[in-house]
């Protein structure tokens, strides 16, 4: 067997900058949170975020990482939004959107409207202010649980409770949602984004919540 060589790099060591792109890089893909919320003078948020999961399924909880600005270390519109409300909507991204998530992701003032200037369609929510991107096959609309600081301060990690999810009839069938239907975008290191992918599908080993695949 051939001798692999590896480079090794101490965490604790690292500045924020180089910690950001070996973070990037290591943890691929990563699900993007196409994330509306409403500000206190009732302007419309949208911004992208891949630093994104879910973390809880009683009840169903999703977790996003928002950072400070690089540029000033200011915080960003989506976070003072969520924290002055309590509330934001989680518009999952697909391949057919990639250029419009991509393009909200552009800093624009704290008055000026993404939805607007993208021309991107709102549908009202049921249970939080915030509406939903009509465009996306998923919807879940969120109310804050918690914010957790993290590190040295300038990431905060924002809990948040599922409340509603809504479901495009061609993606949601049975009661559960066809991942090769809904397409969904994921982003890489520097300045890439990937979809799907092939799938591989094996037995299920352990009974998850709801016996999801399982068999035994």
């Amino acid at each position: 067997m051939s001798i692999l060589n590896f480079s090794c790099v101490d965490g604790d060591r690292l500045d924020t900058d180089t910690a950001y792109k070996l973070l990037v890089g290591c943890v691929v893909p990563r699900p993007i949170a196409w994330i509306t919320s409403v500000s206190e003078t009732g302007c419309v948020n949208v911004a992208p975020f891949s630093s994104y999961n879910y973390v809880a399924t009683s009840p169903p909880m999703l977790a996003v990482n928002i950072a400070m600005r690089a540029s000033d270390g200011s915080i960003k519109d989506t976070a003072r939004n969520i924290e002055a409300n309590g509330e934001f909507v989680v518009n999952v991204s697909t391949e057919e959107n990639l250029e419009l998530v991509h393009r909200s992701a552009q800093e624009f003032p704290p008055d000026v409207s993404e939805a607007e200037m993208l021309g991107l369609e709102l549908l009202p929510s049921r249970h939080v202010r915030a509406p939903r991107i009509a465009i996306a096959p998923v919807q879940m609309e969120c109310r804050l649980d918690q914010i957790v600081m993290l590190g040295r301060g300038i990431n905060r990690l924002f809990i948040g409770e599922v409340v509603a999810f809504h479901l495009r009839d061609d993606v949601y069938r049975d009661g559960r949602v066809d991942s090769a239907r809904l397409r969904p975008l994921s982003r890489l290191g520097g300045p890439n984004y990937a979809a799907l992918g092939e799938i591989f599908e094996r037995p299920m080993l352990q009974r998850p919540p709801g016996g999801e695949g399982w068999s035994g």
